[in-house]
């Protein structure tokens, strides 16, 4: 073998050595490209004037230990008011600063009536636990179902599942457990992280086979197709983090009865202030519609693939 041969094959292991460190990397530290949990609670929904309880929720693990799950209930005076599941992104937690979008987001539905359950994932804020995988969120969501349907005794087609961001692909997993939930509504989402993947790192990630090296799918856009209750899909036409095409794939790809809402000009956090109005109102009239029919599933009327621009 000559020097040239030689330095070649050296050269060669060298690069495929590098080629499948990286790809082992990503693979096992995938989690932490998706979560920015932040553990600083800078706000409460005192903050925005809502009366509110904190709730402390057990999970088993499988190391026969309880990890515990931090929770606001923010409850209406009036005892038949329907209640909202709000589950947040993947950045920050619950109120990560003093003027949280998903405080905001939650006073616009206490608002229009709704009591609202939510919770921060494992790893976020107070919560307890390990760094979040797409498996212990997961849990965490059905933890926090279980809270409302056992202890505070809703029945399922009391509650609405709202999915914000990464939020709305955690959601829709609960939604295929809970098949009977009064409606899921999903404001910027994502199809799935593969597609998120291609969006944002096409040009470095595309050396690598994606369906090989995905291993935290949140699969929003195969899993929207088996819904059997009504959705609202909510997206800003000037959104950069995750673009407004995705939320139209998800409502091309589910069934009857939805509905989609495009505010033009507004971002991936200010949907409901820039278009406060429209925000509310599309929020009302698909939860008096999904009330109206209430566990029957029967046809929207005035509703079904009706889109708002």
């Amino acid at each position: 073998m000559t020097i040239f041969q030689t330095s070649l094959t050296f050269l060669l292991i060298g690069l495929a050595t590098i080629y499948i460190s990286g790809f082992m990397l990503l693979r096992l530290l995938q989690n932490r490209l998706i979560f920015e949990p932040k553990s600083l609670v800078l706000a409460t929904p005192a903050a925005f004037n809502l009366p509110y309880e904190e709730v402390w929720l057990s999970v088993p693990t499988s190391r026969n230990q309880t990890e515990k799950i931090s929770g606001w209930w923010i409850p209406q005076t009036q005892p038949n008011a329907e209640v909202i599941l709000f589950l947040h992104g993947a950045s920050g937690n619950m109120a990560a600063q003093k003027k949280s979008c998903n405080l905001e987001r939650v006073a616009k539905l206490y608002q229009l009536g709704f009591s609202v359950f939510m919770i921060d994932y494992r790893g976020y804020g107070n919560s307890q636990g390990r760094f979040p995988t797409e498996a212990t969120v997961y849990e965490d969501a059905a933890i926090a179902w279980n809270y409302l349907t056992q202890e505070k005794s809703f029945s399922p087609e009391e509650i609405f599942i709202y999915g914000y961001s990464l939020g709305g692909a955690i959601a829709v997993n609960l939604c295929l457990q809970q098949p009977k939930a009064a409606g899921l509504i999903a404001e910027s989402c994502f199809t799935s992280i593969k597609d998120m993947a291609k969006y944002r790192y096409r040009s470095r990630i595309e050396i690598f086979p994606l369906k090989l090296l995905i291993t935290q799918k949140f699969d929003f856009i195969n899993k929207v197709k088996s819904l059997q209750m009504p959705v609202l899909f909510i997206h800003g036409m000037n959104d950069k983090a995750i673009p407004a095409t995705m939320s139209q794939q998800l409502f091309a790809a589910a069934p009857e009865p939805k509905k989609l809402l495009l505010i033009p000009n507004a971002g991936h956090n200010d949907l409901a202030e820039i278009d406060s109005d429209r925000y509310l109102a599309t929020l009302r009239e698909f939860c008096a519609a999904a009330e109206e029919s209430g566990g029957k599933r029967r046809e929207f009327r005035n509703l079904g693939g009706v889109r708002s621009r």
